[in-house]
């Protein structure tokens, strides 16, 4: 069965460690969307591994990966992946495909990101100023944009450049007042990728489909979370891509109705990086005490996580328009210690309730949060395998978040560890 792993919240729900397990029953994992913004992080034993572009298969050996045309990739950042995999005895260039229309992020893209951001001021979006935004952008105006294909013409590629670099430095000088950037610097790096890359670059469209014909089965793996797709998140607080599971079939070329599960993945509280509305957020002791016992700090910039109690108004949603089968629930364990827990079940704005959440982020920062509370539990749950041997409390608190967010919760996680897992059904 093909399976496809998506966030439901604003990302950092612990999707490495669920890829990374059923990537032991997968034979290609697809990663389908975003670009070096996001973080996945694999523990297996005591090795820690913290992945950004490669899909978190990557550590299973003899699993392909793919980074589909909806990726876009920066090769610094991937090189630097595969060299530090290597370094630890895992070979992932005989078995990485890397999508001809990927799209390609080059320095001038992170220099448009920094500048912007600095620009905006107050206003700033929150970004890793990693030149992702840019790259999407320069990808919808199409005029400006270059693709994984372009390497297989080194000469074709330096006069498209060429063309490129004396646009963004004319933009950028009129609007910044920034230094110019050097055409030569950056094409010799492109010739480096070129050199380097150019054997994983295929029509991964066509090999995904020839492989599915053929029996092979598929992960495929999203990147941030639901709530930053670029169409249905809270705009313009979100990612520039369609973060949710309905990024699939733009992402890689392969409908929804090819996949036979779709899982999302939810921390047992909620988190989000940057700017936005955040309706559950608590801002005090609460908030601090999650974050520390949940290394709420991202795996790319090492920005600390904003932290709150888990949102069911923003999951049902997120599972809603993404047709989520079952939720795969990280971070239980984080929440032990605490006397009580809440779950926001409703919205309350300008005096009505409701359970439908909104993506206008005016409109969602008015929100009030309905809670209920439950009884919280003490003692380490590391070691718990059996969902009837979790405290009682523990229990209840997930069967009370599976029932407002109207699907199953099939995996409980009790530590950070690949191993540290309880299956339900």
């Amino acid at each position: 069965m093909n399976c496809c792993v998506v966030g439901l919240q604003w990302g950092d729900e612990g999707k490495g460690k669920v890829v990374d397990i059923l990537a032991a029953n997968s034979d290609i994992v697809v990663r389908y969307g975003g670009g070096a913004n996001a973080g996945h992080t694999v523990i297996i034993g005591d090795e820690r591994f913290a992945l950004h572009l490669m899909p978190s298969g990557a550590v299973r050996p003899g699993t392909t990966c793919v980074i589909a045309n909806g990726v876009v990739v920066d090769p610094e950042v991937l090189l630097g992946e595969i060299d530090g995999l290597a370094k630890r005895g895992i070979d992932i260039l005989s078995r990485l495909l890397i999508s001809e229309n990927a799209h390609v992020v080059l320095d001038y893209h992170k220099a448009e990101d920094q500048l912007r951001e600095t620009a905006l001021g107050r206003d700033k979006i929150g970004t890793t100023a990693r030149g992702i935004g840019p790259c999407y952008a320069d990808k919808s105006g199409r005029s400006y944009a270059v693709r994984m294909a372009d390497f297989r013409d080194m000469d074709a590629l330096h006069d498209k450049l060429e063309k490129i670099v004396t646009y963004k430095n004319t933009v950028f000088h009129a609007l910044y007042g920034a230094e110019p950037m050097r055409l030569d610097v950056i094409f010799e790096k492109c010739r480096h990728y070129a050199d380097r890359l150019s054997c994983c670059v295929t029509n991964t469209t066509r090999y995904l489909h020839e492989s599915m014909d053929a029996g092979k089965r598929v992960l495929f793996e999203g990147a941030q979370g639901a709530l930053l797709d670029l169409d249905h998140g809270t705009f313009p607080f979100v990612t520039s891509s369609n973060a949710s599971a309905l990024g699939l079939g733009a992402g890689c070329g392969v409908p929804a109705k090819m996949v036979g599960k779709f899982i999302g993945l939810v921390k047992a509280y909620s988190t989000r990086v940057g700017a936005g509305p955040f309706p559950s957020e608590q801002d005090n002791a609460i908030g601090d005490l999650i974050r520390e016992k949940g290394h709420e700090y991202g795996t790319t910039t090492g920005r600390p996580r904003r932290c709150g109690w888990f949102d069911a108004v923003a999951v049902s949603y997120s599972a809603r328009i993404g047709g989520i089968d079952e939720i795969a629930m990280m971070h239980l364990d984080t929440l032990a210690g605490l006397k009580e827990l809440k779950i926001c079940r409703s919205y309350r704005i300008a005096g009505d309730e409701t359970t439908f959440f909104p993506c206008d982020a005016s409109e969602l920062a008015a929100a009030e949060c309905v809670y209920e509370t439950v009884d919280g539990w003490e003692g380490d749950l590391s070691h718990i395998r059996d969902f009837n041997d979790l405290p009682e409390t523990a229990k209840a608190y997930v069967l009370a978040v599976e029932k407002l967010v109207k699907v199953p919760i099939s995996l409980v996680g009790v530590g950070p560890k690949r191993s540290e897992v309880i299956f339900r059904g």
